[in-house]
């Protein structure tokens, strides 16, 4: 079964304050498949996981489309909350948050796709924490 790793992650300088989102998928051999970055403007930092963790299925309907097929999907993020409450091991309780969760949850559904969400550490997430920045720092210099 081939897999696609993807790794996910929101910046934001200020909470509230200018945000962007970094995507980073790679393949079963660690090769860089697809990236992606984007300014988000001003967003709190958990919904600029959020989006980052949603932006990456448009990425990997992208790939699907192109004619590549993967078994299974593992995402991975370094935010603790947002991993959490989307395998459904803490609450959802701000409601925009809650709408964000719910989204994830519908395209992915819509994608047909098997997948896992997975925490690790800052430092694991290197890449997709540089584009996020970059994102930033494209829109605000």
């Amino acid at each position: 079964m081939r897999i696609l790793k993807v790794f996910t992650d929101g910046a934001s300088r200020g909470n509230p304050g200018q945000s962007g989102i970094g995507v980073v998928v790679y393949d079963e051999n660690n090769f860089i498949v697809e990236s992606r970055k984007e300014y988000l403007g001003e967003t709190t930092n958990n919904q600029a996981e959020y989006r980052a963790i949603i932006k990456s299925l448009d990425v990997l309907k992208k790939i699907f489309e192109s004619g590549k097929d993967f078994g299974c999907i593992e995402f991975y993020s370094d935010s603790e909350l947002i991993v959490n409450q989307l395998n459904f091991n803490y609450a959802v309780k701000e409601p925009g948050l809650a709408l964000l969760n719910n989204k994830f949850h519908v395209k992915a559904k819509k994608l047909g796709i098997k997948f896992s969400i997975k925490h690790i550490e800052r430092s694991l997430n290197k890449a997709a924490d540089r584009l996020a920045n970059l994102a930033i720092d494209s829109k605000t210099k």
